[in-house]
């Protein structure tokens, strides 16, 4: 069975990814508006039509806000725990598709099956996905302020993954166009990872399975893709972690499709 993954865009400003396995293809998250999302399906030869469902780790508008342009004449079956249901159907003023999850709990859409596990963030109740199709093993660890024991455990199979680097902190720290209060809350444990909290995470998860790591939700304003990529690729080459690839993404442009 094949198995490919692009990563559509990611950024605070939008994250979205697809995963098809065989005839089972899903969206990971829909931060984009529903016209971005086709124009992006479409640059890889897919439309939003042949969806087999939208995986959803929080209610917070850079995951959600295609979900109106998508699911209100497609009926796209949205998977998501019972909380962020209700967010979202507030948030968005509509109802959905929606097949509820327990976070925690394994299930199937199609040819994949579907880990999801708690993670610390300001939402209602935020998770991470770790995907499994045809023996691979693909993590979503995106929008945490700390990795648990738990998320490391739950990742460390991983053979690909999404983790977040945010923010570089002297960039955060600098910056003039956030209150204070809005840097307290993306330094806390239930907001961001900034790199360096990410490259600390990705030396607890490494292993001789980890072969992609993409880098990813970067700040606009507050992180560069070089800084990124610095902190984490440095920190692995002191452990001897040579094999892993790291890539940084953009919300700005659809990541090379990787076939696994």
């Amino acid at each position: 069975m094949a198995v490919q993954l692009t990563i559509l865009g990611s950024g605070s400003g939008g994250n979205c990814a697809f995963l098809e396995a065989g005839d089972t293809r899903l969206l990971i998250d829909a931060g984009f508006s529903g016209r971005q999302i086709r124009n992006r399906l479409q640059s890889i030869g897919r439309t939003p039509e042949t969806l087999s469902g939208i995986l959803i780790t929080h209610e917070h508008s850079d995951h959600v806000q295609g979900l109106n342009g998508l699911c209100s004449r497609l009926q796209i079956p949205i998977y998501c725990n019972r909380l962020t249901k209700d967010a979202i159907e507030s948030s968005l003023k509509s109802k959905f598709n929606c097949r509820i999850f327990a976070t925690g709990s394994s299930f199937d859409v199609g040819e994949v099956t579907v880990d999801a596990f708690s993670v610390p963030h300001d939402a209602q109740d935020p998770v991470g996905f770790m995907l499994h199709a045809d023996g691979n093993h693909i993590g979503f660890l995106t929008d945490l302020g700390h990795a648990t024991k738990m998320v490391i455990e739950r990742v460390r199979k991983a053979g690909v993954l999404i983790l977040e680097t945010n923010h570089d902190t002297k960039l955060l720290q600098d910056d003039t166009k956030r209150p204070w209060s809005v840097k307290q809350r993306i330094l806390s444990r239930h907001g961001h990872l900034s790199n360096e909290a990410a490259a600390e995470v990705s030396t607890q998860i490494v292993s001789e399975n980890l072969r992609h790591l993409y880098l990813g939700h970067l700040s606009k304003d507050c992180n560069r893709p070089e800084m990124a990529f610095r902190a984490v690729s440095e920190r692995l080459a002191g452990i001897g972690a040579t094999h892993v690839r790291i890539e940084t993404t953009s919300q700005d442009a659809v990541s090379p499709t990787l076939s696994l």
